[in-house]
């Protein structure tokens, strides 16, 4: 009996809030009828991403509390190995890093198994707001190292910069991933090719010559990782973080997380204002959140001072949770819990 094509594989990372979720939603919602699965990671207790996916897939895979591409890289293993045992397997599998994993990395486990095949490693970024994070002592490698490892950088949140910012960010962005192709991503909608071709050239020994950084077509021959040695990696496939705060490691060290939760609504106008003042350093908040006289949920998000608020019907509508990334302390998540409280109706 011969053996099943093996499926292909797509990573898709980039710092927080760069839009990953956003890339996956436009993805999903022109899928054409083909199966794709979707195994997202977060930072953190509570997988928002996850939670905003399901409104376009029923197939996701969540993996929660850690950074994928090191503290539960045993579990993603384990998802990997399910996935591939199926019988029904899907058309595309799209792993969803999360805002402080190392793309390259997490590919490099996808291509221990033969049953899959790596088509790309897309990675957001955040046009508005990558210049800064590059300059940042404390994020600003992992930004560099997230972006190097692409075969594909899709700009993203363009239309919120002037044409010299972006004209920038494209030769920023070339220097560091020179071999990438270099996509806008207007509104996340990127070509299904990007997806769904493979991109040649997967072992640097049998690249060619290095493309230049181009905006608008499809890539045609981008690099990616190759495989490490293969070792054992040990887990479950569905895995619930027990604890709020998440120990850092190299590639985030110094990031941590906590989460809030309530089911008690929100007071609107009280939980935006107090989001835009908290007296302390954040990365990246999202959360899924109810407001006091409106039955729907709503996402909220907040990176680099840019605030976002809307509705997720969708979502499930059992209170209000909250994730907040950033250098914090102990004085600081207490900090944070009481601005809440005191936005609530």
């Amino acid at each position: 009996m011969n053996a099943p094509p093996p499926i292909p594989l797509v990573v898709v990372g980039g710092y927080l809030g760069a839009g990953k979720t956003t890339l996956l939603n436009r993805l999903l919602a022109h899928a054409r009828g083909r199966r794709i699965a979707v195994l997202v990671n977060d930072f953190g207790e509570i997988n928002i991403d996850a939670a905003l996916i399901r409104a376009r897939s029923d197939d996701v895979i969540q993996l929660e509390n850690g950074c994928i591409c090191c503290s539960i890289g045993g579990r993603l293993a384990d998802a990997l190995l399910a996935i591939a045992a199926r019988a029904e397997r899907p058309d595309l599998l799209v792993i969803e890093a999360s805002g402080v994993s190392d793309p390259q990395r997490i590919a490099q486990i996808g291509l221990l198994d033969p049953a899959f095949r790596l088509n790309a490693v897309v990675v957001a970024v955040d046009v508005a707001g990558v210049t800064d994070a590059l300059r940042d002592p404390l994020v600003g490698d992992m930004v560099r190292r997230q972006i190097a490892g692409a075969s594909v950088l899709a700009l993203t949140k363009a239309d919120l910069a002037d044409a010299a910012t972006v004209s920038a960010v494209v030769a920023s962005v070339g220097e560091l991933a020179p071999r990438a192709a270099v996509l806008t991503a207007r509104h996340g909608d990127l070509p299904l090719s990007v997806y769904l071709d493979r991109l040649d050239h997967l072992d640097p020994q049998d690249a060619g010559p290095p493309l230049a950084p181009t905006v608008g077509p499809a890539p045609t021959g981008p690099t990616a990782p190759t495989a490490p040695n293969a070792r054992t990696a040990s887990g479950v496939l569905l895995s619930r973080g027990s604890r709020h705060w998440t120990r850092p490691d190299a590639l985030h060290a110094g990031i941590l997380t906590f989460s809030y939760r309530t089911d008690r609504a929100f007071d609107k106008a009280a939980l935006r204002q107090a989001l835009k003042t908290l007296p302390v350093r954040l990365l990246r908040a999202k959360g899924l959140v109810a407001f006091d006289g409106d039955p729907r949920a709503h996402a909220v998000h907040l990176v680099a001072g840019r605030m976002r608020v809307e509705p997720a019907g969708h979502a499930p509508q059992d209170g209000s949770a909250l994730v907040f990334i950033g250098p914090f302390d102990a004085a600081d998540k207490d900090t944070v819990r009481g601005c809440l409280d005191a936005a609530l109706a």
